[in-house]
Parts: C-alpha cells; sequence; structure tokens
C-alpha cells in the first residue's frame, strides 16, 4: 500500500485582490466578488513563468523539507492543463532541471479539478505494482494565462498555484485508497478553451472578441465556463461519488475527520456541504488567499491542515475532485 509522505506548496508573487478587479468591473465591488466567491485574493503567474516552472519550485520547497531525498525519486507525474510546449512533455524537462536521477520515469497527465485525485490513483498502482518506490506527483496551472482580462465571470475565481506530493510505501495503517472516477464528456463545452489546438487552431477569427449578456468579453482563444451548468454537475455527480466510495471502501461519513473537496469556490461548497448533511467543520475551505487553484486546490488544503496540526498520524480523509472535462474522482487517504 502508498501513503502521502510529504507535500509542499509554491505560490506566484503576483496578487490579484478583489480591490485591482473592482477596478476593472465597478459594478462589482470588492465585497461583492467576496460574498459571491469567497475568495479575497489570488495569485497570478509571471508573464514568462509557467506551469512548468512553478512545479519544479513547488519541488524545491518540498525538497527543502528535508525529508525526502531527491535520490528517492523514481518516477515524477505531473499534472497540468498548462504544458511548457505540445512536445515535449514537461516532466521530462522538469526531471532534468531537479536533477532526478535518469532511471526515474516521468508523464504528464492532462487533467483539471479532479487532477489531484487521479494523480494520487497512478502514483498508489505504481507503487502497489512494484514499479516504483517514490513517486513525486506535481500538480501546476495557469489558468490566467487563458483568461480574458475583461470576463468577470472567470477571472475573479482563478488563481495560479503548484503543488508538490511524495508518495511512497505504507508504513502502520497509513494508505490511500481505494478510488472512485467518473467521466462525462458530454459537458466538456461548459469548461473549455475552444481554440488554440488543433480542433480549432488560432486564427485571426478565434480571437475576435465577443461580450455576453452579463458584459464579459472573451474570445474562442479565451477560457469559457457555463457557471450554473458546472453547479448542476457538481451537485448531481460529487455526492453519487462520495457514496459509492463509502460502498467501496466499506466505510461511511461519521468515519471521516474531513472532507476535503475541491475549492471551486465557496457558494459552491456550501451547497455541496448541505446536500450532503456534514457539518461545516467537516469541510475545509481555503481558497480566500489563492482562488481556484484547479489540480492543486485540494493539495493546498491538506497541506493547510498539516500546518494547522489538524492532521496527525491515523486522520482519516475523504478527497473529491471534480469538474473540466466532465471529470470527477474520490478516495479514501489515512495519514
Amino acid at each position: 500500500m502508498a501513503r502521502i509522505i510529504d507535500l509542499a506548496v509554491y505560490l506566484p508573487e503576483k496578487i490579484l485582490s478583489n480591490q485591482d478587479l473592482e477596478k476593472v468591473f465597478p459594478s462589482w465591488t470588492a465585497q461583492k466578488i467576496f460574498d459571491k466567491t469567497g475568495i479575497k485574493e489570488r495569485r497570478i503567474a509571471a508573464d514568462n513563468e509557467t506551469a512548468g516552472d512553478m512545479g519544479i519550485k513547488a519541488a524545491e520547497n518540498l525538497f527543502d523539507q528535508g525529508i525526502v531525498d531527491k535520490d528517492d525519486i523514481d518516477f515524477l507525474v505531473f499534472c497540468t492543463q498548462a504544458p511548457d510546449y505540445i512536445l515535449p512533455t514537461t516532466a521530462c524537462i522538469m526531471q532534468s532541471q531537479l536533477n532526478l536521477q535518469k532511471t526515474c520515469g516521468a508523464l504528464d497527465i492532462n487533467l483539471g479539478c479532479s487532477g489531484y485525485v487521479y494523480g494520487l490513483s497512478i502514483a498508489n498502482g505504481l507503487i502497489e505494482s512494484g514499479a516504483a518506490s517514490n513517486v513525486l506527483l506535481i500538480t501546476s496551472d495557469t489558468y490566467s494565462k487563458y483568461i480574458n482580462p475583461e470576463d468577470k465571470s472567470v477571472r475573479t475565481l482563478f488563481g495560479d498555484a503548484a503543488t508538490a506530493t511524495v508518495v511512497g510505501t505504507s508504513i502502520a495503517d497509513a494508505s490511500i485508497g481505494p478510488f472512485v472516477f467518473g467521466t462525462d464528456g458530454e459537458g466538456a463545452e461548459n469548461l473549455i478553451v475552444p481554440a488554440g489546438m488543433f480542433r480549432l487552431p488560432k486564427s485571426s477569427e478565434t480571437g475576435v472578441e465577443i461580450e455576453d449578456s452579463s458584459g464579459n468579453r472573451r474570445a474562442q482563444d479565451d477560457l469559457y465556463m457555463n457557471g450554473p451548468e458546472i453547479m448542476l454537475f457538481s451537485l448531481r455527480e460529487v455526492p453519487k461519488a462520495l457514496n459509492a466510495l463509502f460502498d467501496k471502501a466499506e466505510t461511511s461519513s461519521k468515519d471521516y475527520d474531513y472532507f476535503v473537496l475541491h475549492q471551486a469556490n465557496t457558494f459552491m461548497l456550501d451547497a455541496l456541504r448541505k446536500k450532503l448533511k456534514l457539518p461545516s467543520d467537516k469541510i475545509p475551505i481555503f481558497l480566500e488567499k489563492t482562488g481556484n487553484t484547479v489540480s492543486s486546490t485540494i493539495p493546498i488544503v491538506l497541506d493547510n491542515l498539516l500546518k494547522e496540526k489538524k492532521i496527525s498520524d491515523g486522520t482519516k480523509l475523504t478527497l473529491c475532485g471534480f469538474g473540466v472535462g466532465y471529470s470527477w474522482s474520490a478516495c479514501h487517504i489515512q495519514f
């Protein structure tokens, strides 16, 4: 069995506050943005800072903690939807820049909000199969580079961040899994960057901006999100996924200390908490100063819980990521 050995976070230096956004969207005050999202500020990658750069910094932060040595890593999994290049694989470049052993495997996975849990499942499988002993799972995204600056529907929500987690062989009762997964590709168009790859290459036409009924401006080159449909999807599938996990793990909601859900926004988290009939202290919320950081939201919450000493040996958690794809995944974790 596998376990989480250590994790670390990297946040870019640039801060985009609600006060900054109020200057762009005068009808949305800083307080109104906070009331709608639960977010006061979000970190934004520098113009020349890539998801790969941020992931490397998160990994260096982890190695600086001294619990895991670089030479211990024999597999690198990089989860991003903003790779440095179409090819080669960003994980291969990261292996070199982190000075990991050349016997280390490396691959990218292209997933968003469900990516951390999917990444844990890959790491868990590599360890349980004997293919690896210590897997470095890095999540990093720069959604800000996909966002039209005049689209408040997404600019108020998303921030950039990276995390690094080392998954290794279990000791005592610490474990990861079981897992449940789900996919509904019919929802793909509700959270998408329509242009820029081979289905619809960028052109002068895809760069033409339009204004929607809410006054948001975007082109086909930009990120688009249908918020109401994403909300309906989440309220429909997350409870079903958690119930499926309880059945698979032969547990119930009462057996878990925390439910660490993808931090989309506080409105969605509150709605899910009510639907799941869970007390507020069971669903930690940590996005006020980071925003929705896609695949990094769950490990950022875990890092916060560890720093606040709310996680100790024997703590049991349910993790659930859900969103772009539509894709979702949930798992049991015991520290």
